[in-house]
């Protein structure tokens, strides 16, 4: 298409006047400026990335995807991956502990679940996932993870953007910053979260600071039709041939109209949102109807909502999208309070199935290697009993919130398969052995897939900014 002439004939508004005749100092604070961005490069990418487009890791990577596999609330590691038999000895008794819990707690609360050794590796896993543990001795289990503080909406922030506090870049906005995606039809980085959005909103996948390009594209899970899933993936008048010339106009004036306000960073989501909807209707529909899978394959699933999203993610990850983030359930399913049996029970139910059946798959297409799954939750929770209390506990009969201490399990990817790191204390309240924080797990993932979390860097007001912050380390004993 010819370029077209520079628009002269417009009016101009008193605000663009003082633009372009500012001068003095002023100048030289907006060259300092412009210097700083144009130093906030990725080693990956050989300047400052604002597309999709692959570019090659920083060093020779283990992983090109990831699967992260959300359990919103905080999951019982006590009753899933990390047994402790003290607390069968103690059952009813005070326990020995100084570290102070969000709510009142009182004596040891032992698991209503037995456990049972898996594989080769003889991993211990409780009977909520027999699915899952058909994969013993491919999961590392890290069982000597630690957040900040005890509370939903710091601890989803600190593990999905890597700061408690503050609106960050999430996870899957960094990875894509690094790499770009291999599928330019498909966003790079999808959350499917079924039912609305979680604690937080949309902040749990934003790309903040970092270019528009690289923000997670929400998708609502708990719907089955695929125009509800993708909507507008087709349009009820226009042919394709006829979308594709007038896409191609509207483009052409709004990056124009882009260049012309100094490729304002709000603007410029806005249009690679728009661009990325238009690439999306050619295969975005095809990639999330799991009406194409056999029935044989929905049926190893299950035809509930983690099936499908389980389903979605791998038929994504086939197709060469970088990052998928599957949360599980509406508000915060896995947040037991008070009946954790029943309620902890239901929860594994509904998802292990789907996570057996996603691990059997991408074993058997040979993408295990390649795809780091990830599953947990943004903490754990006590081992003692949950008293009751105004907050709606009524029956002691639950677990609160802990993040001194709790587990999280990685499969393919170049991890460990078959081993555990780390180790809480003999009740399970506290990390003590090989202990590893937030930061030290997406550091780890970030060096799986061929990326340094310290230059892997934003300059933003006047600093570098990473998924770390400035802290992490690479826990090597997690890589095979």
């Amino acid at each position: 298409m010819a370029e077209h002439p520079p628009i002269t004939s417009q009016p101009v508004t008193r605000r663009e006047v003082l633009a372009r005749s500012g001068l003095g100092l002023g100048w030289l604070g907006a060259a300092s400026l412009l210097a700083d961005e144009a130093r906030a490069t990725t080693e990956a990418g050989g300047g400052v990335p604002s597309t999709l487009a692959p570019r090659p890791p920083q060093f020779p990577a283990r992983a090109r995807a990831v699967i992260h596999i959300f359990a919103n609330g905080g999951p019982s590691h006590l009753d899933t991956f990390d047994r402790k038999v003290a607390l069968e000895r103690y059952a009813g008794k005070e326990i020995p502990n100084s570290l102070k819990t969000e709510r009142r707690t009182g004596a040891a609360l032992p698991s209503p679940f037995a456990f049972q050794r898996y594989g080769e590796s003889g991993l211990e896993v409780s009977e909520l996932f027999p699915s899952v543990a058909r994969h013993a001795d491919r999961l590392c289990v890290v069982r000597s993870m630690h957040a900040d503080v005890p509370n939903h909406e710091p601890s989803l922030m600190l593990m999905n953007c890597g700061d408690a506090r503050l609106v960050r870049p999430a996870a899957g906005a960094w990875v894509t910053y690094g790499l770009g995606t291999e599928n330019q039809n498909l966003p790079g980085f999808v959350a499917m979260c079924p039912g609305g959005y979680p604690i937080k909103g949309t902040e749990n996948w934003r790309s903040a600071f970092l270019p528009g390009a690289f923000q997670g594209t929400y998708v609502d899970t708990k719907k089955r039709r695929v125009d509800e899933l993708v909507q507008y993936v087709s349009h009820p008048v226009l042919d394709r041939d006829t979308q594709r010339r007038q896409f191609e106009l509207t483009t052409s004036l709004d990056r124009r109209h882009l260049a012309a306000r100094a490729r304002d960073p709000g603007l410029e989501a806005r249009l690679s949102s728009m661009e990325l909807a238009w690439r999306m209707q050619a295969e975005a529909g095809e990639a999330v109807d799991v009406s194409r899978e056999s029935k044989h394959v929905r049926e190893r699933y299950g035809d509930d909502i983690q099936g499908r999203q389980m389903l979605i993610a791998r038929r994504l990850v086939e197709r060469g999208v970088r990052y998928v983030q599957v949360w599980h359930g509406e508000g915060q399913p896995w947040d037991s309070h008070d009946h954790i049996e029943k309620n902890h029970r239901r929860l594994a139910k509904e998802s292990d199935r789907a996570i057996g059946a996603l691990l059997d798959d991408l074993v058997g297409l040979g993408l295990l290697e390649s795809t780091l799954v990830l599953w947990g939750g943004e903490f754990g929770r006590t081992p003692t009993v949950e008293l009751p209390n105004d907050a709606g506990v009524k029956v002691a009969s639950g677990r609160d919130h802990n993040h001194h201490g709790f587990t999280v399990w990685l499969a393919g990817g170049g991890v460990k398969g078959g081993t555990v790191h780390g180790a809480t204390d003999e009740f399970g309240f506290k990390a003590v052995e090989n202990r590893m924080h937030v930061h030290d797990l997406q550091a780890t993932m970030l060096h799986l897939l061929g990326l340094d979390h310290e230059r892997l860097t934003y300059r933003h007001s006047g600093r570098d900014f990473r998924l770390t912050d400035v802290h992490g380390h690479v826990v090597s004993d997690l890589i095979a």
